[in-house]
C-alpha cells in the first residue's frame, strides 16, 4: 500500500551522508591490513631468527602458521564486535558484564585455535606433510596469547564507539537531571519536542518530529534524522514511553519509525514486511506490527484478515 501524497524533498547530503556507505568496508580493511601486518611481521621475524640461528625453515611454514592464525581470527572479529555492540562495557555496566566477557574470551580462543589447527592440517596435507598439534600443552598456551588479542579488539571497539559518537553527535534529552535515560511510562512526564545533541564541543537541537526513525544498538538506541544517527543512551521502551503515539509507531523489536516518514509497506510471504520510507530507506517490520501499523499509516483501509 503507498501514500498518494508525495514525500518531503530529500535534502543536500553532507560529508557523514555521503561518506557512510563507505564506513563497513573501511572498518573490514582496517582490521584486514591490522591482522595481515602482524603476520607478515611475524613470518618475517621467524625468518629472520631461523636464518640467524642457522636453521632450515621452509618459507610457507610460517606463511602458513601466521596466515592460519589471522584468517581464524578476522573470522571471529565480527562477531566479537557483535558483542561489544550488544552489551557495550561502561561504568554502570562493566563489573556485571566482566564474566560476560571472559567467558567470551575462553570461546574466542577455543574456536580461534580449531579454526587455524584445521586450516594447517589442511595447508600442510597439500604440500604432503603432516600437522600436529598438542592440545593439552598448546591450548593454554595459546589462550595466553589470545586473550591479549581479544582485550585489543574490545578496547578498540569501544573506543571507535566513543570517538564515532563524539564525532558525529550523541543525543540527550532536554529539561531532565539526567537527560540520558528517558523517564518509565508510569511517570506520565511531558514528551520532549527537542533533543540536545552534542558534537564535540558544540550542542544542536533536534526536534522530536524531525526524528525519521529509531533502531535499538545495545544500550543505546539511535535517532536517523536527516541521514545521521543520533545515540541515546536509552531502551527502546524507555524511549517509546516518551515519544509522541500519535506521531511515532513500534514496527519491529528493535525499529520505530515516523509515521509521517512511510511511503508504503510492502507485504512479506513470511507475515512479516517491509517498510519503505520517503527517502528510500527500507525497514523490517514484524508480523505482530504490521496490521496496526497498516492502520496507522493509512486510516481508512480496511484491515487484512489472518
Amino acid at each position: 500500500m503507498h501514500r498518494s501524497d508525495a514525500g518531503p524533498a530529500r535534502e543536500p547530503q553532507d560529508f557523514w551522508t555521503r561518506h557512510r556507505p563507505w564506513q563497513r568496508p573501511f572498518e573490514i580493511a582496517i582490521w584486514v591490513l591490522v591482522f595481515g601486518i602482524a603476520a607478515a611481521a611475524n613470518v618475517a621475524v621467524i625468518l629472520i631468527d631461523a636464518h640467524r640461528d642457522g636453521l632450515h625453515v621452509q618459507a610457507w611454514q610460517p606463511v602458513v602458521e601466521e596466515g592460519s592464525s589471522a584468517l581464524a581470527s578476522l573470522l571471529l572479529v565480527p562477531s566479537l564486535l557483535w558483542l561489544c555492540e550488544r552489551w557495550p562495557l561502561h561504568a554502570g555496566t562493566w563489573a556485571r558484564r566482566l564474566p560476560v566477557y571472559a567467558a567470551a574470551s575462553l570461546v574466542w580462543s577455543l574456536l580461534h585455535v580449531a579454526g587455524m589447527v584445521l586450516v594447517r592440517n589442511f595447508a600442510y596435507a597439500l604440500a604432503g606433510d603432516s600437522y600436529s598439534f598438542d592440545w593439552w600443552i598448546g591450548l593454554p598456551y595459546e589462550y595466553i596469547k589470545d586473550v591479549q588479542t581479544f582485550a585489543l579488539i574490545v578496547s578498540v571497539a569501544h573506543g571507535y564507539s566513543w570517538l564515532w559518537r563524539r564525532l558525529h553527535g550523541e543525543a540527550h534529552v532536554l529539561g531532565r537531571p539526567d537527560p540520558g535515560v528517558p523517564a518509565p511510562a508510569d511517570e506520565h512526564e511531558e514528551r520532549p519536542e527537542r533533543f540536545l545533541v552534542r558534537k564535540l564541543r558544540r550542542d544542536f537541537l533536534v526536534a522530536a518530529a524531525d526524528i525519521e526513525w529509531l533502531k535499538a544498538a545495545g544500550n543505546y538506541v539511535n535517532l536517523h534524522v536527516a541521514g545521521r544517527d543520533y545515540p541515546l543512551r536509552s531502551t527502546m521502551a524507555g524511549i517509546e514511553a516518551r515519544l509522541d503515539p500519535a506521531r511515532f509507531v513500534r514496527i519491529h523489536r528493535s525499529h520505530i519509525v515516523n509515521l509521517e516518514r512511510v511511503a508504503s509497506i510492502e507485504p512479506l510471504d513470511s507475515g512479516d514486511a517491509r517498510v519503505h520510507l520517503v527517502d528510500g530507506t527500507e525497514l523490517p517490520c514484524s508480523r505482530s506490527y504490521r496490521e496496526a501499523l497498516r492502520g496507522r499509516a493509512f486510516p481508512g483501509a480496511p484491515q487484512r484478515t489472518a
